[in-house]
C-alpha cells in the first residue's frame, strides 16, 4: 500500500539505494511511476505493506516500510531487490553495490569506490568534516538525523 513517505512513523524500516550517477529528469519521472506501481502492490504473505519512498539529489532511492502493521518477509524483500535490479538494467545504473561511497563536494554529489575514498582520505582530499551519506541507517528517524552527516559521525570516519 503506497503511503506518503512523510506520514510514515520514525520507526519505519529504511532501505537506501545510491546510484552511481544522477538520473535525468525523464528517468526520475519514469522511476517514480514504477516505484509507485511497485509499492501499491507490495505484500508480505498476502498482507499489504504500508510503504513510501522518496528520491533525493536525483541519485538516491529511499524506501520506508511501516512494520507496525505488517513486517517485510524474505519473499517481500526479495521482490524489492528484484525491482531494484530491474531499475539497474533498465537505466544502466548501479544501485545495489554497497562498497561505494557518496559524499558532498559543495553542491555536487560525488561517488567513489570505497578504495578510492580511502586513498582520498589518506591524501587529505576528504576530511572528517566532509559530508557523507550513511546508507547503513536502519529506520526513518536515523535516516532523518544521521544519513547526511560529517564523516566523523559515520562509519566513514575510520578512514580519516
Amino acid at each position: 500500500m503506497l503511503t506518503d513517505f512523510n506520514t510514515l512513523p520514525e520507526t519505519s524500516r529504511i532501505w537506501i539505494y545510491q546510484a552511481d550517477r544522477s538520473f535525468t529528469s525523464d528517468e526520475l519521472e519514469e522511476i517514480q511511476s514504477e516505484m509507485e506501481a511497485f509499492l501499491k502492490d507490495w505484500t508480505a504473505h498476502g498482507s499489504n505493506l504500508r510503504a513510501g519512498y522518496e528520491m533525493r539529489y536525483k541519485r538516491f532511492i529511499v524506501i520506508a516500510l511501516d512494520q507496525s502493521q505488517a513486517a517485510a518477509s524474505g519473499c517481500s524483500i526479495d521482490a524489492s531487490v528484484h525491482f531494484i535490479q530491474h531499475l539497474e538494467k533498465k537505466y544502466d545504473v548501479q544501485l545495489l553495490d554497497k562498497m561505494n561511497v557518496s559524499y558532498k563536494q559543495g553542491e555536487y554529489i560525488a561517488y567513489k569506490t570505497l578504495s578510492d575514498f580511502k586513498k582520498m582520505a589518506k591524501q587529505k582530499a576528504v576530511s572528517k568534516n566532509t559530508i557523507v551519506f550513511n546508507n547503513l541507517v536502519n529506520n526513518k528517524q536515523e535516516y532523518e538525523e544521521h544519513w547526511e552527516v560529517p564523516a566523523s559521525e559515520s562509519w566513514h570516519g575510520r578512514f580519516m
